[in-house]
């Protein structure tokens, strides 16, 4: 029984190994010489034929853009009220000169117990203000200062001949 399992662990071991055998390599060569001399005619398909171009006319290049957020409702303008007009005869402050996105809040500080701001203008001068101090192009009045921001009530026009008032916050971090 033994033997037989020797024979049978041999054969496919003989098998695997008259599989490597050598091959009629001089075939192969001789096969291979004869494909590099003449290798014969290269058939390409014709290319496929070209495709005509025809433009088309874009008729929406006046129309509002996808990519734009859609504009709201449009909603009446408030009238306003013609008693809140600014006092056009009141000296301007020098910060009034700028508008407000000019204009930098870079300290707050107490001055015999009142809040002061520091305000840069963009020529680089630091000026100090307190409570009551005008500031911006929309006629803003200082109405409060805390360490960190200044608070401003702008006048602005409507757009029907009245005036309203618009609360705006300066802080230190812009």
């Amino acid at each position: 029984m033994r033997n037989w399992l020797r024979m049978g662990g041999a054969l496919p071991v003989a098998l695997v190994l008259s599989a490597c055998g050598d091959p009629d390599l001089t075939g192969l060569e001789r096969e291979l010489a004869e494909l590099r001399a003449d290798p014969g005619a290269l058939t390409l398909e014709p290319l496929p034929p070209m495709p005509v171009y025809r433009s088309v006319d874009y008729r929406f290049a006046d129309a509002r853009s996808p990519f734009q957020a859609r504009l709201p409702e449009s909603r009446e303008l408030p009238a306003g009220d013609v008693d809140l007009a600014p006092d056009m005869a009141r000296p301007k402050d020098p910060l009034e000169a700028y508008h407000l996105d000019d204009l930098a809040l870079v300290g707050t500080l107490m001055v015999g117990g009142q809040p002061s701001a520091l305000v840069r203008a963009p020529t680089g001068n630091v000026h100090r203000l307190r409570v009551g101090d005008h500031m911006g192009s929309d006629f803003g009045r200082i109405v409060g200062i805390t360490q960190a921001s200044v608070q401003l009530v702008e006048i602005v026009p409507t757009g029907r001949g009245g005036w309203i008032e618009r609360s705006t916050l300066l802080t230190l971090d812009g």
